[in-house]
């Protein structure tokens, strides 16, 4: 399981490649400012960025989907007491709307 946030792994991903921050800001047409806020978790990407990051590291978007949705859910529910069991219902509520989605 990768506990690393959205940003740490992509910050992983540009050093495995061995590729500058500059080159990869270039790569997704962004300011190299923006990626490092990226990379650091001050700001967050968007649909189209996550879209050329899979493209650019040949991974699978939903990987990186994956990544970011659940670091948003965490940062949520992080100062939360009851947070395993916020995690636990939201689960169930999930499983029950896309049960009844199509009804």
């Amino acid at each position: 399981m990768i506990t690393d946030s959205f940003g740490e792994r992509v910050r992983k991903l540009r050093e495995q490649a061995d590729m500058p921050l500059r080159k990869l800001a270039a790569l997704l047409d962004i300011d190299q400012s923006t990626l490092s806020k990226i990379e650091r978790g001050e700001r967050k990407p968007n649909a189209e960025l996550i879209e050329k990051l899979s493209a650019i590291f040949s991974i699978d978007k939903k990987e990186l989907q994956i990544s970011f949705i659940s670091d948003k859910v965490a940062y949520e529910v992080l100062s939360e007491e009851y947070s395993q069991e916020i995690l636990r219902l939201a689960e169930e509520k999930v499983e029950y709307l896309k049960a009844n989605k199509n009804k």
